[in-house]
């Protein structure tokens, strides 16, 4: 029985999102070894080559990214790489399944964005929908109780970076490809990843106790064969995962595919359980699938008032 465009498309996005979540694994088990910088480099340059052969396979050809408008996907990937930092950086310290939940707030984030920048209109539910879903973040960062750490509103910050660059990408896939978008992005990031490491590189800012400054100011370290495979494998991850979400939303409605999206919430639980015993308690569960809950909402919501009509 041969399968259908839509069921070929959700089973490339949840097995691009199953392989993402390995880069996250990789990245918190060197968070207290290395620097992230360090980790960004080696990354990126193992990913350039598979990026170009990206965007030969999807564009037919390379000249689309060196359009007119190189510059802005160039900027839009150092809005990608504030989000990825951020949330990388709050991955080393806090628990995996609480930072893929805080990240997944970036649906409500774009919703947000396009409501105050974008003039666009949502119903009540889709209003509803946004305030629980902020509720849950509450529920999962606990400000004010024991034990509470300003890093865990780095994945939120991450999320807001991220639904800032989805808004942009908007009117700029009008005229560019999402394979030249992917491609700019990476260079972005190593020549980001470099510039930090021309500051943090040496050392000479080493010291810091909080997981999360010391992935940032942490020298660059003599990594040995097995770290150094993770440290490339990461480029190698990166891009066949994009290769399968790009894949996914070519050949399959996006607000279909969309919602699968959060599978990556079954790997963020399941990752951190068995590598490092974390396990959501009581309110963090509810946090999570009232996150869960309302990104849906969100994400349905414009396919369902554009069919209402």
């Amino acid at each position: 029985m041969q399968m259908t465009a839509t069921a070929r498309g959700i089973l490339a996005l949840t097995l691009g999102i199953a392989i993402f979540s390995v880069q996250d694994v990789i990245l918190k088990q060197l968070s207290g070894d290395y620097p992230l910088h360090q980790a960004m480099v080696l990354r990126s340059l193992t990913a350039l080559p598979f990026h170009l052969a990206i965007v030969w396979w999807f564009d037919g050809r390379l000249s689309t990214i060196t359009t007119p408008g190189w510059w802005k996907m160039f900027a839009r990937g150092l809005l990608n790489f504030v989000a990825y930092t951020a949330y990388y950086l709050g991955l080393a310290y806090v628990p995996m399944a609480d930072a893929v939940a805080l990240f997944f707030t970036s649906p409500l984030f774009i919703t947000l964005a396009a409501v105050l920048f974008m003039s666009e209109r949502v119903s009540l539910k889709t209003t509803m929908a946004l305030a629980a879903g902020f509720a849950g973040v509450l529920l999962i960062v606990k400000p004010g109780a024991d034990g509470f750490d300003l890093a865990a509103f780095l994945p939120i910050i991450g999320a807001l970076g991220y639904a800032i660059s989805m808004v942009v990408a908007r009117p700029m896939g009008r005229t560019e490809s999402a394979a030249a978008m992917a491609f700019w992005g990476n260079v972005c990031f190593l020549l980001c990843a470099l510039a930090m490491s021309a500051v943090y590189g040496t050392g000479a800012y080493a010291g810091a106790s909080h997981p999360s400054l010391a992935f940032l100011t942490r020298g660059w370290v003599t990594p040995d064969l097995a770290d150094l495979s993770l440290m490339a494998g990461c480029g190698v991850i990166a891009a066949i995962g994009l290769t399968l979400l790009t894949y996914a939303y070519r050949i399959a409605p996006a607000s279909t595919v969309a919602p699968f999206e959060y599978s990556f919430m079954f790997w963020g639980v399941m990752w951190g359980w068995v590598f490092w015993g974390d396990f959501p308690d009581g309110l963090g569960w509810i946090g999570i699938a009232v996150i869960i809950a309302a990104g849906l909402l969100v994400i349905r919501a414009p396919q369902k008032e554009k069919a209402a009509p």
